[in-house]
């Protein structure tokens, strides 16, 4: 039962780490676009949402950064690659968008439904937490009727069933009877 619990809890474990490194960005050559000082009308929209998913991961390191990302559409919507792509002309070309970065974010945000993705991501944690904790306990039920049994059986019981059997004769039975009782 113990080995059971212990590849649950590593199968819990493992999904967690998987998560956590599922949304790493590998920006080497982004750095080497920024670093290059390329003027921003040579640069295709792609490079300009590196560029801006560059810039967010610097503001919004890890978590925060997927957690924006999940905010501004999720991962490879329009709302979040325009998004970065104006975070880019911002923050590498330096031009007025107009109304601020807030308000940037806040109009991408609120088209893409950021409300209904928060509750979302919301609701599939407690899911995933119930199913968790609905697993922990079909196994601990598992775990303690299997036990019940074998507490519940005790000596006089085994040695009554080996009677019913045939295994050991009357005058067998009453000597172990005897032996067990002192």
């Amino acid at each position: 039962m113990k080995k059971i619990f212990a590849i649950l809890i590593f199968s819990i474990l493992l999904l967690n780490i998987n998560l956590i490194f599922a949304h790493e960005h590998n920006f080497d050559e982004t750095k080497q676009l920024i670093d290059s000082g390329i003027s921003c009308n040579s640069l295709t929209d792609e490079q300009l949402e590196s560029i801006g998913d560059y810039y967010m991961e610097q503001m919004h390191p890890g978590e925060a950064h997927e957690m924006m990302d999940q905010m501004m559409g999720g991962e490879g919507s329009d709302s979040l690659k325009q998004t970065h792509i104006q975070m880019a002309k911002r923050f590498y070309c330096n031009e007025d968008i107009g109304g601020g970065m807030m308000n940037m974010m806040g109009n991408n945000m609120m088209s893409s439904g950021m409300m209904g993705n928060y509750y979302n991501n919301l609701w599939n944690i407690f899911w995933f937490i119930f199913l968790i904790v609905v697993i922990i306990l079909i196994v601990w039920f598992i775990y303690k009727v299997t036990n019940k049994r074998k507490e519940s059986e005790t000596p006089i019981d085994i040695l009554q069933k080996r009677y019913a059997k045939g295994e050991i004769n009357k005058k067998q039975f009453e000597e172990i009877k005897k032996e067990l009782r002192e």
